[in-house]
């Protein structure tokens, strides 16, 4: 079964057209989905699919429980590493859901860093990712490292300072290559 990560910025509580047809179609085509807990465009899309009463749904979640599992989903805890506070206690959980990721499809604001750092987690292991921008209202596919950086070029400066400092060892190197 193909597995697409859903995701996006915890900000966006509207998802954009194109983007609810395109989940329609991941239904459709009964492709599995791996999705966290937060707020936001993960909700949203959770509440999306629990319309559906789709069932090939995966939670993933850092906390002890879900914050939210609208479809009464199997859920997937990730424990965060010893000690991580804010960003930190959720970015295990993403890691492994692009592990499992054969493609991804975010709803980026344009700010969100976790939301961008997913994307170049899939660019890295090679898995294209369909952002819808809504800043900007524009949609693309990140298929590659080059792609991610082109998306990041409109960026503030801070947004693309704050997705430097969340990066691991292994990001960096990876995206230096």
């Amino acid at each position: 079964m193909t597995m697409i990560f859903l995701g996006g910025s915890r900000d966006i509580f509207e998802l954009p057209v194109p983007a609810i047809e395109r989940i329609g179609a991941i239904v459709a085509a009964e492709h599995g989905v791996l999705i966290g807990d937060a707020p936001g465009a993960d909700a949203e899309m959770q509440g999306l699919l629990a319309g559906y009463n789709y069932e090939h749904v995966g939670v993933f979640h850092g906390g002890p429980e879900p914050r939210n599992n609208l479809g009464d989903w199997a859920a997937y805890h990730v424990p965060p590493p010893d000690g991580a506070k804010g960003f930190a206690v959720h970015a295990a959980k993403d890691r492994e859901m692009v592990r499992r990721a054969d493609f991804g499809l975010m709803v980026w604001d344009g700010a969100s860093p976790g939301t961008c750092l997913n994307i170049l987690r899939l660019a890295i292991i090679g898995s294209p990712c369909v952002v819808y921008d809504t800043m900007r209202g524009t949609v693309g596919t990140v298929h590659t490292i080059p792609d991610w950086r082109a998306m990041m070029h409109d960026a503030d400066p801070d947004v693309r300072d704050e997705v430097e400092t969340r990066m691991t060892a292994e990001e960096h190197i990876a995206l230096e290559a």
